[in-house]
């Protein structure tokens, strides 16, 4: 079977400001002049791994270690300073909170909004509006504005517009964490009947539970690097008693 996700050496290198700056036309003044001193930081060094269809994988590691860079790498949100990332079919990313959003407008405005970002036509969000309202649990709040709602209630509109089509590739950050207990378990259902339909999840989180409970592959980063990648269960045990 072929890979749907392939990620060949990928290493991810940021220019961090090595100077305090005090303004933006400070830090404008130094760029024309040329006198402005970068750190390299590598986020990334050297990661590979392979998906099949319908392989989940969870992502672990501290913060700071790469992961979310990883995520939006295999996105498509980053290109890899070196490296390259290949992926076979349609990504639906959920990745920041609210992203695609517009904070003024309500969550029926948002719907809209959010299909047309993905190319769905109005019509076709109309035919499923009820379902993603419903699943969200914003049946008393459609009419509300997306800056009031809490950063629970935005994540539950956000995965259930991503997940209202089953898609090639599920990308899901730290985002379900914001969630209540009750939700996290339906959204976990949800994502398991996905992968049981074929789609490929890249899930981080920094609960080693949610991993094992819904990934078969795990991917250890530490400082940027692979430290193993391999069954979910037997990774995450190793992680835990590091």
């Amino acid at each position: 079977m072929s890979a749907v996700i392939k990620v060949d050496n990928v290493s991810m290198m940021f220019n961090l400001s090595s100077e305090k700056i005090d303004s933006i036309k400070e830090y404008l003044i130094k760029m024309l002049k040329k006198e402005m001193h970068f750190q390299e930081f590598w986020a990334l060094n050297n990661v590979s791994f392979e998906l099949e269809r319908g392989d989940s994988l969870g992502i672990i590691g501290l913060n700071g270690s790469g992961k979310s860079t990883l995520l939006k790498i295999v996105s498509g949100i980053l290109k890899p300073t070196k490296g390259t990332v290949t992926t076979v079919g349609s990504i639906a990313p959920l990745i920041e909170l609210g992203a695609g959003f517009d904070p003024d407008l309500t969550a029926r405005e948002n719907i809209y909004l959010n299909g047309a970002i993905l190319g769905y036509s109005r019509e076709y969000m109309k035919s499923r509006f009820d379902e993603i309202i419903e699943f969200a649990e914003l049946e008393d709040f459609v009419d509300t504005s997306i800056k009031n709602f809490s950063s629970g209630m935005v994540a539950r509109l956000g995965f259930a517009i991503a997940t209202m089509n089953i898609p090639d590739i599920l990308i899901i950050d730290e985002i379900l964490a914001v969630g209540d207990y009750k939700f996290q378990q339906k959204s976990f259902k949800r994502m398991q009947e996905m992968i049981n339909s074929g789609a490929t999840v890249v899930f981080v989180s920094h609960s080693v539970e949610q991993v094992k409970e819904i990934c078969k592959k795990a991917l250890w980063l530490e400082h940027g690097n692979v430290v193993k990648f391999g069954p979910a269960e037997e990774i995450c045990t190793e992680y835990m008693n590091s």
